[in-house]
């Protein structure tokens, strides 16, 4: 494939602002400017609850395998991996007429565990490479997309900037339901959507596991927007994710055994890497008094849960001790020097069944279809964060008072750094710009 070909798809990616839509949100034409030998499309969705991607796949087929094989051009990657698990029967249906007779392109069948949507998980489940520690899929020649960053990768070759987020809304709410909205939809009206629920309720943004708590229903929905779960205030969860590090950290001094349940059951460890939560538990009790290399795994860490949520037997949480850690370590600019070590030969049988842990986090009551809603909702008002993305935040390239139009660049990447465009949601007129985000309120016509 020539170069210029390879810059058109990545600079029309760029164009249009597509972002990692599962993690973190690092900008995707930067992942297509490079050289890989396999683009990996992450569709295993392993936080209980949520439908959006499996959804995707079964609905829009030809436009992720689209995308996976533009991915697959842009970064001269020979070989094009769908990874998905057995349940989602729709989207392996829908799929496989677009991949049948293409010896470059598969699916790749993974068990239904948790973390099987961990990109390093997922690579070493579907081709047995391991990602090293502090290191990233690049370093062995493997690029992981998920399903709706591939889908905005197709409609970014055609010219469709990323205006819209598809996500799953559900739990505690009356109707659950999977939607699709402009970006800048206040949570509070996503909610209405699924019919809200009662005032007992907390809610969380993306997986119960991974998932933060939402303190702000006002809140603007963004590019990353994993998910809303709606759960009862006194649900284990919402009771767990509302604790203190200062209350975390007292309990870890007083009632770890250092029994070593996290670190067996760690899915960082038991490919190789060096990350041991008990042991990190340890150094942090006795003022990280230890091994420095052994302190600086936590960089390692994916905040997956697992240590918190499944393997602790007395309710430590060594997943916010590390993240304190990581917080402490990158504030000093250290980084880990580690090198992978051994597979654990029990590896593939310490990873947690998904029936198993919907049981453990008690969520079969909210285990509910969320069915997938063709309807584009319209607010009358978006709020459009300028960072939606790793990187700097975008510069506005509008002023108040100023129509735009649905798609319309309001945003732009600040000259030589990282980062994403940011596009209008919503056809109206700019009311208001922050350093944080743009507001633009329906009404009016862009000339």
């Amino acid at each position: 494939m020539s170069e210029i070909k390879k810059k058109e798809i990545s600079g029309k990616v760029r164009d249009a602002g597509v972002v990692g839509a599962g993690g973190a949100g690092f900008p995707t034409h930067v992942k297509l400017s490079a050289q890989a030998e396999i683009v990996i499309v992450n569709a295993a969705e392993c936080e209980p609850l949520l439908k959006t991607d499996q959804q995707l796949a079964a609905r829009y087929p030809e436009l992720l395998v689209k995308g996976l094989t533009l991915a697959m051009e842009s970064t001269g990657a020979q070989k094009g991996i769908i990874a998905l698990k057995a349940k989602y029967k729709d989207a392996i249906a829908a799929l496989q007429p677009y991949i049948r007779n293409k010896d470059n392109l598969g699916i790749s069948i993974m068990p239904d565990i948790y973390p099987a949507g961990d990109e390093v998980i997922t690579i070493w489940l579907t081709t047995g490479r391991r990602v090293p520690p502090g290191g990233i899929p690049l370093n062995i020649g493997v690029v992981v997309n998920n399903v709706q960053t591939l889908i905005n990768v197709a409609k970014a070759v055609d010219g469709t900037p990323v205006t819209t987020r598809t996500l799953t809304v559900t739990g505690a709410v009356k109707n659950p339901i999977t939607v699709t909205l402009p970006i800048g939809t206040s949570i509070r009206d996503v909610l209405a959507l699924a019919g809200g629920g009662s005032e007992d309720l907390s809610y969380i943004n993306g997986g119960p596991m991974m998932g933060t708590l939402i303190t702000d229903l006002s809140a603007p929905v963004t590019k990353t927007t994993g998910g809303l779960i709606a759960l009862p205030n006194n649900h284990m969860l919402i009771q767990r994710k509302r604790m203190t590090v200062d209350n975390i950290l007292r309990i870890a001094k007083t009632v770890c055994e250092q029994c070593s349940f996290c670190t067996e059951l760690c899915p960082r460890h038991i490919i190789g890497h060096e990350l041991s939560p008990h042991r990190l538990i340890r150094a942090v009790n006795y003022k990280n008094i230890g091994d420095p290399l052994l302190v600086t795994s936590a960089l390692t860490c994916s905040e997956c849960g697992v240590c918190e949520a499944y393997a602790c037997p007395v309710g430590i949480s060594p997943l916010r001790v590390n993240i304190a850690l990581k917080a402490e370590l990158r504030a000093k600019g250290i980084k880990y020097q580690g090198e992978l070590g051994k597979e654990d030969p029990m590896a593939k049988h310490r990873l947690i069944p998904s029936a198993r842990l919907m049981d453990r986090l008690r969520l079969r009551p909210w285990y509910k279809e969320a069915p997938l809603s063709l309807d584009i909702y319209e607010p009358d008002e978006v709020v459009l964060k300028l960072q939606q993305h790793i990187g700097a935040p975008a510069v506005p390239a509008v002023k108040v008072g100023d129509l735009v139009s649905v798609g319309q660049l309001i945003g732009e990447i600040p000259e030589g750094a990282l980062g994403a465009k940011v596009h209008a949601s919503l056809e109206g007129t700019v009311t208001q710009i922050t350093p944080q985000a743009i507001t633009i309120g329906k009404g009016g016509a862009a000339k």
